[in-house]
C-alpha cells in the first residue's frame, strides 16, 4: 500500500521540523511605481546608486593605486613583499562580501547594510558595499523592464570606472606633487579618498525616500548551507537499492526544507559551479596594480606632451573602460548578432579571457625587452669597476692582478665622464686588486679589496703634490623603483648640508667625503638648496630622469662659487612606458566582456532570495585570485617575464575548461524557477517506511 497518494501529496507537503529553521517568505516589496529619468524606464533612485558608487569607488581605487609605491618608498618593503601584502588587501576586500550578503539578504536588507555598515566602517565597508549595490539598483527595475535594466548595469559599471579614472590619476599626483613633512604626501593621498566615502553616505542617504527596498528573507545564507548538508547527509544514509532514485540530489532535502527553497539552491549550485574557474581571470587582471605598476618603474614616462608616473599609469585601466563600454554595446555586439552569431554572456566571458590571455603574453614581450635594454649584471666572482678621476691631470690607471699581470689599463683625464663601468674577474668570492697610478712623473702604488657581484667606482683625488685613491661600493638599489638615485662627493673643506625635499637633509663631510645614496622623483632640480657652516648657496642639478644613476662633485673652482659637476654612470630608463598600451588596451577589452557581462548574468541567474548571496559569491572569485597571485609572488622564484607566461599558460587552460562548463549550461530566468518548483521536486511515493529522516514531521 502507497503510504502517499499523489492528490495527498500536492496538498500536504513536507513541512520543516520547526517553523524557526525556514521562517516563511516574507511579502514582496510593495510594486508601486517608482519616479522614473525625464520619462524613461530608467527608476530616477538608481542616480543616486550610480552616484554612490562612483564616490565609493574613487575612494577605493584612490587608494590603491599609491598603496603598491607607499609600501616601497615609505615602508620600504621589497617588490614581492609589496606584491603580496597588496593583493593580500584586495582578497580580503572580496572575502568580506559573504558577510555582507549573509547580513543584507537575512537581517538588514540591502539599503540598511549599504549606509549602516558599508559607509561606516571602511575596512568591512567593502564587504557590505560590493554584494549589495549592484543587486540593490538591479531592485529598482520592475520586471517588465529588464532590457533597461541589462544596461543598467553596464552603466553601473561605466560610474565605477569614472570614479577609478579620475582617482587614480589625482591620488598619484597628491602623493608625488605635494610634499607633507618634507617628503610625499601619503596622508593627502590616503584623506581625499576617505572624504570622498562621507559624500558617497550624504548623497545614498538622499535618496532614501524613493528606493525600493525588498526586505530580508531570512537568514538565507544559513538556510542554503543546512539545506545542503541535509540532502547530502540524508542521500549517504539512504543508500539501500530499495530506497527510489530522486532527480537531483538535493531533492533528498524534500523531507525537511520547502521545495522553492531547494529549487533556489539548485539554481544557486549550477551557478557556482560554473564559478569555479573564474578565478583565474582576476589573478591576472588585478596584476594591473602590482606586477606592472612595477614593470612601468622600469620604464620611461617622459612621453613628451606629459610626464607619467609609474602609478599613474593604471588610469588607461578605467579610461579604456569608459571607451569600450559604449563600442561594444552599441557597435561590436550588434555588429556581431546582425552575423548571425548567438554570442552568449558565457561566450562573452570565455573571449574577455582570451583577450587577458593574450595581454599577459604582451606584457611578457615588453619585460623581455625592458631586461635587454637595462645595464649588465655582474655574475658570479664578477665586480663592475668605474675610475673617477677628480686630480687636476691625466691619471693612467692599471689594475694588477695577483702575479702582477695587467687586468685593466686606462689613461683617464681630469673629470671625464666614463662611458660605462669595467668588468673584472676574481679568482674568489672576494679578492685584492693592486693599482699602479701614473700622475706627472709618479708612479703611486695602492690596493683595495672587493667582493663578487658588486659595483664599484675607485675615487682618485690630488693629495698635496701626489695623488691617492679610495674605493667606493656603489650599492645595489641606487636606481630602484624608476626613481633618480643621486650622491655626491665634496671637494670642499667645509661640511655640506644638502635639502633635496626629503624628510631630512642629506649630510656630505669635508674633504672628499661621499655621501650615501638618495632616491628623489624624476623631475627639473635647477635650485637644491645647500649650506655649509658660513654660507648658503644652491646647486643646479638639472633633469634628474627615470630609473638613472647620478654622482655630482661639488667644486668650488670658479668666481661662481660652488658648482656641481655631473657624471650620469648608470642610463635612464630607455623604454618609453606607452609600450605598456597594447597590453592595457587587451586586458581592459577582456574586462569589458568577462566582468561586466559576468555583473549582470550573476544577477539574472541568481533566485529572488539569493541575488546578493550569488553576487557575494561572484566578489568571492576576485579575492581567491588575489590568493593565487599572493602564493606565486612569494613562492615562485621564476623571473618576471616567465612569470608572465605562466599566468597566460594558465588562464588559458582555465579558459578551454569553463567554455566546456559553459557548453552543458543552459540559463534559466528567475521565474521560471517558482514556476517549476511543483513539477521538478519528485513526487515521493512507494514504499517509504524504512527511509531514515529522523525528527522529520508530515
Amino acid at each position: 500500500m502507497n503510504l502517499f497518494q499523489k492528490n495527498e501529496f500536492k496538498e500536504t507537503p513536507f513541512l520543516p521540523v520547526s517553523p524557526e529553521e525556514v521562517p516563511p517568505r516574507p511579502p514582496s516589496f510593495p510594486k508601486k511605481p517608482s519616479p522614473k529619468i525625464c520619462g524613461s524606464n530608467y527608476p530616477l533612485s538608481i542616480v543616486f546608486i550610480v552616484v554612490n558608487e562612483f564616490c565609493e569607488r574613487f575612494s577605493y581605487y584612490g587608494m590603491k593605486a599609491v598603496l603598491t609605491l607607499y609600501f616601497l618608498y615609505f615602508l620600504h618593503w621589497s617588490e614581492d613583499t609589496s606584491t603580496s601584502v597588496y593583493h593580500a588587501f584586495s582578497s580580503l576586500c572580496y572575502f568580506t562580501p559573504i558577510l555582507g550578503a549573509a547580513i543584507a539578504d537575512s537581517w538588514l536588507g540591502k539599503f540598511k547594510v549599504l549606509s549602516m555598515v558599508g559607509l561606516s566602517l571602511i575596512a568591512l565597508g567593502t564587504g557590505g558595499i560590493k554584494p549589495c549595490v549592484a543587486a540593490f539598483g538591479g531592485d529598482q527595475f520592475e520586471e517588465k523592464h529588464a532590457e533597461e535594466r541589462t544596461r543598467y548595469f553596464s552603466v553601473f559599471y561605466l560610474s565605477i570606472n569614472a570614479g577609478s579614472l579620475i582617482s587614480t590619476f589625482v591620488t598619484p599626483m597628491l602623493r608625488g606633487d605635494v610634499q607633507c613633512f618634507g617628503k610625499d604626501c601619503y596622508a593627502l593621498a590616503f584623506g581625499v579618498p576617505g572624504l570622498l566615502m562621507v559624500i558617497a553616505l550624504v548623497v545614498f542617504a538622499m535618496g532614501s525616500k524613493i528606493y525600493r527596498k525588498p526586505p530580508p528573507e531570512g537568514n538565507i545564507v544559513t538556510q542554503v548551507v543546512k539545506c545542503i548538508w541535509f540532502a547530502i547527509s540524508n542521500r549517504f544514509k539512504n543508500r539501500s537499492a530499495d530506497i527510489p532514485k530522486r532527480e537531483h540530489w538535493l531533492d533528498w532535502a524534500a523531507e525537511k526544507y520547502p521545495r522553492q527553497l531547494i529549487m533556489d539552491v539548485k539554481a544557486l549550485t549550477r551557478v557556482l559551479f560554473l564559478y569555479i574557474p573564474l578565478p583565474m581571470f582576476w589573478a591576472l587582471l588585478d596584476q594591473q596594480g602590482s606586477r606592472w605598476t612595477l614593470q612601468a618603474t622600469r620604464m620611461n614616462g617622459n612621453l613628451g606632451f606629459f610626464v607619467l608616473q609609474p602609478d599613474q599609469m593604471q588610469v588607461l585601466n578605467p579610461f579604456l573602460v569608459l571607451i569600450f563600454i559604449p563600442l561594444f554595446d552599441l557597435v561590436i555586439y550588434r555588429l556581431v548578432s546582425k552575423c548571425g552569431i548567438n554570442f552568449t554572456s558565457l561566450r562573452k566571458m570565455a573571449v574577455g579571457m582570451i583577450l587577458a590571455c593574450l595581454a599577459f603574453a604582451v606584457a611578457a614581450t615588453v619585460e623581455i625587452k625592458i631586461n635587454e635594454m637595462a645595464p649588465p649584471q655582474p655574475d658570479s666572482q664578477e665586480i663592475f669597476l668605474q675610475v673617477l678621476n677628480l686630480a687636476d691631470n691625466e691619471v693612467e690607471v692599471t689594475v694588477l692582478g695577483d702575479e702582477n699581470n695587467s687586468l685593466l689599463a686606462e689613461s683617464i683625464k681630469s673629470f671625464q665622464k666614463m662611458p660605462h663601468y669595467s668588468r673584472l674577474h676574481l679568482k674568489t668570492k672576494s679578492q685584492n686588486f693592486h693599482f699602479q697610478l701614473k700622475y706627472h712623473n709618479l708612479s703611486v702604488y695602492t690596493e683595495h679589496s672587493v667582493e663578487e657581484k658588486k659595483w664599484y667606482t675607485l675615487i682618485i683625488r690630488e693629495d698635496g703634490k701626489s695623488i691617492s685613491s679610495m674605493m667606493v661600493k656603489d650599492e645595489e638599489n641606487k636606481t630602484t623603483n624608476g626613481m633618480t638615485a643621486m650622491r655626491f662627493v665634496n671637494t670642499l673643506h667645509e661640511e655640506i648640508s644638502i635639502s633635496l625635499g626629503t624628510d631630512s637633509s642629506l649630510r656630505v663631510e669635508e674633504d672628499y667625503g661621499v655621501s650615501a645614496y638618495r632616491s628623489v622623483q624624476r623631475g627639473e632640480y635647477p635650485a637644491v638648496p645647500c649650506r655649509t657652516k658660513n654660507e648658503d648657496f644652491s646647486l643646479n642639478l638639472g633633469l634628474l630622469d627615470f630609473g638613472a644613476a647620478y654622482l655630482f662633485v661639488i667644486t668650488n673652482s670658479t668666481s661662481q662659487g660652488p658648482q656641481a659637476w655631473k657624471m650620469e654612470y648608470i642610463p635612464a630608463n630607455k623604454m618609453s612606458i606607452a609600450w605598456q598600451l597594447p597590453q592595457y588596451a587587451l586586458v581592459t577589452a577582456g574586462e569589458v566582456m568577462f566582468s561586466v557581462t559576468g555583473l549582470e548574468f550573476s544577477y539574472s541567474q541568481a533566485p529572488s532570495s539569493m541575488k546578493s548571496v550569488l553576487q557575494a559569491a561572484w566578489l568571492l572569485t576576485v579575492a581567491v585570485g588575489n590568493i593565487i597571485v599572493l602564493i606565486v609572488a612569494q613562492f615562485s622564484s621564476l623571473v618576471q617575464w616567465a612569470e608572465f607566461i605562466l599566468f597566460s599558460c594558465l588562464l588559458l587552460v582555465v579558459c578551454l575548461i569553463f567554455s566546456i562548463m559553459g557548453h552543458y549550461y543552459v540559463p534559466i530566468k528567475p521565474e521560471d524557477i517558482q514556476g517549476s518548483a511543483d513539477k521538478q521536486i519528485p513526487k515521493i511515493q512507494g514504499n517509504m517506511i524504512n527511509l531514515e529522516t529522523k525528527k522529520t514531521k508530515l
